[in-house]
């Protein structure tokens, strides 16, 4: 496998987004979409603190997390990632994005270009994401990026898998 760090962070640019590495710029755009550990930023200083968390764990190669930026403004709308390691070869994607660039396409886009640099670039034997049962926009866009569920989990959540069908 070709797991983080890299020597230079991955930057993966589409006719409408840009993946990028969240700068400090960044980060009073994104303070309502900012989480770790399922525990939502309350201010500018909360999200900070979480983004170098998540920077940290970028270096200790257990994580990458990018910012999903307009390729016309360059403004950060949401981010996604793999998080929680990458034991047995596989990576968990997790996302989120600013409600009001949903249902504009650019989550499919940035999800479809992380899942295949998941298994392309960092040669992942397996790319998942794990949503709750109920959470249907989730389940929507899983199924236009070409996953396809694998799992009933417990806590009333579902397993999809990448399975590159395009």
């Amino acid at each position: 496998m070709n797991l983080p760090p890299y020597n230079k962070f991955p930057k993966i640019v589409s006719e409408t987004i840009i993946l990028r590495k969240i700068q400090d710029d960044d980060i009073k755009d994104i303070v309502e979409i900012s989480f770790y550990d399922a525990m939502p930023a309350l201010t500018v200083e909360n999200a900070k603190e979480m983004q170098n968390r998540i920077n940290q764990d970028y270096q200790n190669g257990t994580s990458i997390h990018w910012g999903i930026a307009n390729k016309q403004t360059n403004q950060i709308m949401g981010t996604l990632g793999y998080y929680r390691g990458f034991e047995n070869g596989i990576g968990e994607l997790g996302c989120i994005l600013k409600s009001e660039f949903h249902g504009k396409g650019f989550m499919t886009t940035a999800m479809k270009l992380v899942a295949e640099f998941g298994l392309n670039h960092m040669r992942l034997t397996k790319v998942i994401a794990i949503t709750d049962k109920n959470n249907n926009s989730a389940i929507k866009l899983f199924n236009r990026v070409g996953f396809v569920k694998t799992a009933d989990l417990e806590e009333n959540e579902i397993e999809y898998q990448f399975v590159n069908k395009f």
